[in-house]
């Protein structure tokens, strides 16, 4: 048994799943007014994400059940030291800390830069008995995450505005260990960061995992 299929986590996620499902018709009324170019655009834009994302700020945005499963996995391996780029409403962050809490113990730092959103975060981690594991920053993660890091990292998770997942990278990878893991959601929609990674130069093996996850390892 571990943490994330006992009580009071088990529950707490399918519950959080079941509400993410039934808010997709949120999301699609949210962008209504883009077409699908726009919300391309938008996506890939380091400076217009920020109306997009203000659109969806009542929307969860959550990893797949499967990304959720195999950030478990990918922590268990001894994972102590997690940062994460985009908390949400914490579905991401409670697979990750459930981790941490199975193996003894460590630190997850996370940032999200819509304040309803930390909200809901952070009464999702203290019901799933997890909030003592995880610090929320609230705002800007090219501030949030510029300082005061671990410094060695065991994985890091890239899920929150695509266009910036180079940028973050570049703030985290000198505290990156030889073998820490990066998972990247949605990484298609950034690809200046999937050139950077997938470059025999760059100091990673990266390779595509299921259909919306870029899978990394820092090699030194």
């Amino acid at each position: 048994m571990t943490t994330l299929n006992t009580t009071p986590l088990a529950p707490l996620l399918e519950r959080l799943f079941h509400e993410a499902a039934e808010a997709s018709p949120a999301m699609s009324a949210a962008i209504a007014g883009f077409s699908d170019e726009e919300r391309a655009q938008l996506m890939r834009s380091k400076s217009g994400y920020l109306d997009l994302y203000a659109r969806l700020k009542d929307v969860p945005l959550p990893v797949s059940r499967e990304t959720g499963a195999l950030l478990y996995m990918l922590a268990r391996g001894g994972a102590r030291n997690i940062v994460e780029f985009g908390t949400s409403f914490g579905i991401s962050t409670l697979h990750l800390a459930a981790a941490l809490r199975d193996n003894g113990g460590g630190r997850l730092v996370t940032t999200e830069f819509e304040p309803s959103k930390v909200a809901r975060a952070r009464r999702n981690l203290e019901a799933g008995g997890l909030a003592d594991l995880v610090e929320i920053r609230e705002g800007d993660a090219l501030q949030t995450l510029a300082a005061e890091l671990p410094d060695s990292i065991d994985l890091l998770l890239l899920d929150g505005a695509k266009a910036l997942y180079p940028e973050i990278l570049a703030l985290v990878e000198s505290r990156l260990r030889p073998g820490a893991f990066i998972v990247a959601d949605n990484a298609d929609h950034s690809p200046e960061y999937l050139a950077h990674v997938r470059s025999p130069a760059s100091g990673y093996m990266s390779v595509p995992f299921g259909d919306d996850v870029e899978l990394s390892m820092r090699l030194g």
